[in-house]
């Protein structure tokens, strides 16, 4: 499927939303209100959206349309013009907002029409590594300890000095217990996957890879980003109950146990773009004072494999 021409308005209109949602729920760090947070970011973005002249769906986000105010997917947005998919988080890291901790994001992909995963809010196991890797160097279908080997054989280095990202929690035991067995680094974050799959865009993190159960939309905005500069990612959507297997049939999902891979998920171009809402190991976080507002915001085009960093300043 031919791609938008992801010239250089459209993408600096992709930073500006995303720009917008991270000074709004900005106003929320360290008050303690995931929800408040939440819905400053979502009633920021739908705005910036409804100003561009794009004919945009959320096709992932983070409910259906009984749970607006959120993004809703089958949500149109914009005035008209390019029409491209929408992946969204307007918050990644409502918890890290409301405590004031590091790594909250604003998070947003686009792609063509119909070429963005169009799945249900749901979970999914998921494996990550940046770029650089032979194919096929990653397989959700092996342990965590034998992904490590097959990085460390990749990479020529031995297994112990390889680092794995993992979410902190209770399900990711036996994850964390199989890659520290072999003598993996593991660097535990308390939310937000986005931004641990990112980090193994960059060495400079010192992330290799990442492994575990997130969001599914999470899943899709990380293929993006590493849609972007050639990264590798495998996931498998996962059903916890009936309710969650019956959205999947009206999604016309019928293989449950499919093993997606990053051009499943993100089959043609794509936009990835993160502004960063706290301090983070690749983003500034928002900063107001002096009469200014400056924002930190990373940027992905897949199209020309082009990374790049965006500094805002303009009057608070």
């Amino acid at each position: 499927m031919s791609s938008p021409q992801f010239d250089s308005n459209l993408i600096m209109h992709a930073v500006r939303v995303t720009e917008e949602a991270a000074i709004a729920s900005w106003s929320q760090v360290g008050r303690g209100d995931e929800k408040e947070a939440d819905r400053a970011a979502v009633e920021a973005m739908r705005d910036t959206l409804n100003t561009l002249d794009i004919a945009g769906e959320i096709v992932i986000g983070e409910g259906e349309r009984d749970e607006a105010p959120m993004l809703f997917i089958g949500e149109k947005l914009g005035k008209g013009g390019v029409a491209i998919d929408i992946a969204v988080d307007p918050l990644e890291g409502t918890t890290l907002t409301a405590k004031a901790m590091d790594n909250a994001l604003a998070v947003m992909a686009w792609a063509p029409k119909g070429t963005l995963l169009n799945a249900p809010d749901t979970y999914m196991d998921k494996i990550a590594v940046g770029p650089g890797y032979p194919a096929g160097v990653i397989d959700l279908d092996k342990s965590p300890a034998d992904n490590a080997r097959a990085i460390a054989k990749a990479k020529g280095l031995p297994v112990n000095e390889i680092t794995a990202c993992v979410m902190d929690r209770p399900r990711h035991a036996e994850i964390i217990a199989s890659l520290r067995a072999v003598g993996v680094r593991v660097a535990l974050i308390t939310d937000g996957d986005v931004a641990g799959v990112i980090n193994t865009t960059n060495p400079d993190t010192g992330i290799d890879f990442y492994v575990g159960q997130g969001g599914a939309p999470e899943g899709v905005l990380a293929c993006a980003a590493l849609k972007c500069v050639g990264g590798q990612f495998q996931g498998r959507l996962v059903f916890r109950n009936a309710d969650e297997r019956a959205r999947a049939a009206r999604w016309g999902i019928k293989d449950l146990d499919r093993k997606y891979d990053l051009h499943d998920i993100v089959q043609a171009e794509a936009i990835f773009c993160a502004t960063g809402v706290t301090k983070g190991m690749l983003l500034d976080g928002v900063k107001i004072g002096g009469g200014y507002v400056r924002t930190h915001t990373l940027v992905m085009d897949s199209l020309t494999q082009t990374v790049r960093e965006v500094r805002m300043q303009r009057p608070a």
